[in-house]
């Protein structure tokens, strides 16, 4: 019985960031949308020329920080006029000046986690296996080196159009990397 195994992407090696930059453009230009770069460090405008849009994270953060004040001003609500309501001097059974202190905290608990939980979810984390850790060379994206993966899930992608399209961009080293 033969093992078959799939190739999951090509991944292309530069050696500075400038190079990586140009390359990144260029494959945005010619119109893959599953392919990714690896840095040893952030990079200022990756992300434009990558063609990334604004993350969602931050609607993450939102919703569990509206979720917390409301339900820190339900809370106090709740407990002072409803469930146990003591007449104090006169004074409501319920003033949201009194009940800002714990909405506020659970705002900024509910936001935190939020965008923990957002974040998690929108990198498909936690993720224990992905094919470009077999590969020997890629262990040098946290020295020195820059590294691009393009996908072969991408519909434009094709072995030797990639690989001529890298090539042309004046990468260090090419590799199929299996999955």
């Amino acid at each position: 019985m033969a093992d078959t195994v799939n190739p999951y992407g090509i991944i292309a090696e530069f050696d500075n960031p400038a190079d990586t930059m140009h390359a990144a453009e260029k494959v945005r230009d010619a119109g893959f949308r599953k392919w990714d770069v690896f840095t040893p460090f952030p990079v200022h405008g990756m992300d434009k020329a990558m063609g990334l849009k604004n993350s969602k994270v931050g609607w993450f953060s939102f919703l569990g920080g509206v979720t917390g004040y409301t339900c820190g001003m339900l809370m106090i609500w709740w407990m002072n006029a409803v469930d146990y309501p003591i007449v104090v001097g006169g004074k409501p059974m319920f003033s949201p000046f009194s009940a800002f202190p714990p909405s506020y905290e659970l705002t900024i608990l509910l936001g935190s986690f939020g965008s923990l939980f957002g974040m998690l979810f929108l990198n498909r984390l936690p993720r224990l296996y992905h094919p470009l850790l077999k590969n020997r060379r890629f262990a040098l994206a946290t020295h020195d080196r820059f590294f691009i993966v393009i996908e072969t899930a991408d519909p434009k992608y094709s072995e030797t159009e990639t690989r001529k399209l890298l090539e042309s961009l004046g990468t260090r080293h090419i590799e199929v990397v299996e999955e």
